[in-house]
């Protein structure tokens, strides 16, 4: 009888229940989700913003995305506006390529080809009456050269390099300061001219996922721009506050470590 007893005590005590192997894992699912609550909440080191797109900045209505070339706009379109010159009504693009601005449009314009039709009259003058109508001619040639310029100068006409060359001038023109327009060694340029560079890389591996040399190619340009606002927030607060709101970024995309 005291055998009994005393084996059926063991054997209670040595075995484990099913109701008590069932509550020693059961918090494990809840802690495992309390954990990955932070990294979900964490901004994306590549985009710059949340996962969440309540907390997220707008990146559409950024600095940034204002200046860039809106393609799809761009490619609706093939209209052009007529605008008086002194060589007469042209059909001009509304946006040029190959890096011409305002002055560059004034110049190609409405200064050479007046100076290219009184030189073509001066060296073809014999008599003073037909001076007038050599003038006029001289005039009709340079406007129908003026109009194919526009043509060829139209960004809608410009390859994908020609429209990547436009935005980086857009944004070297934007983020200079007004005393030195053009100024591509500045901080808050490089940050910019890299986060061009890292959205349109990312939009190109989320197609082509097994691309792994610009894979790495985003991750070198991710912690190049992490260096830079690194290097600005410790040497001007007000300006590298400044850019991540021009950019959309969030500062914790951008401090600590990033892990691509």
């Amino acid at each position: 009888m005291f055998k009994t007893c005393v084996s059926s005590c063991s054997r209670a005590v040595a075995s484990t229940s099913p109701n008590q192997h069932i509550s020693h894992f059961r918090p494990r699912p809840l802690a495992s989700h309390q954990a990955n609550r932070p990294a979900a909440n964490r901004p994306s080191v590549v985009l710059g913003n949340p996962h969440r797109p309540r907390r997220r900045r707008s990146g559409r209505n950024c600095l940034l995305s204002k200046i860039l070339v809106n393609e799809a706009e761009l490619a609706s379109t093939t209209e052009l506006t007529k605008q008086n010159f002194p060589i007469g009504d042209l059909d001009l693009p509304e946006q040029f390529g190959h890096g011409v601005a305002q002055i560059e449009k004034e110049l190609l314009f409405r200064d050479l080809p007046t100076a290219s039709a009184q030189i073509g009259v001066e060296v073809g003058k014999e008599e003073v009456k037909t001076a007038d109508k050599a003038n006029a001619k001289a005039e009709a040639r340079e406007k129908r050269k003026a109009n194919l310029l526009a043509k060829v100068l139209d960004l809608r006409n410009a390859n994908a390099g020609g429209i990547a060359f436009e935005n980086r001038r857009r944004i070297i023109h934007t983020f200079s300061t007004p005393e030195n327009p053009f100024d591509p060694g500045r901080t808050e340029v490089q940050v910019a001219l890299l986060t061009y560079k890292i959205r349109n890389l990312w939009k190109h591996l989320l197609q082509f996922k097994a691309d792994v040399a610009n894979r790495r190619s985003l991750r070198k340009l991710i912690h190049q721009r992490g260096a830079l606002l690194r290097y600005l927030r410790n040497n001007n607060r007000d300006r590298y506050e400044t850019v991540l709101e021009q950019l959309a970024l969030e500062p914790e995309a951008v401090e600590g470590e990033l892990v691509v």
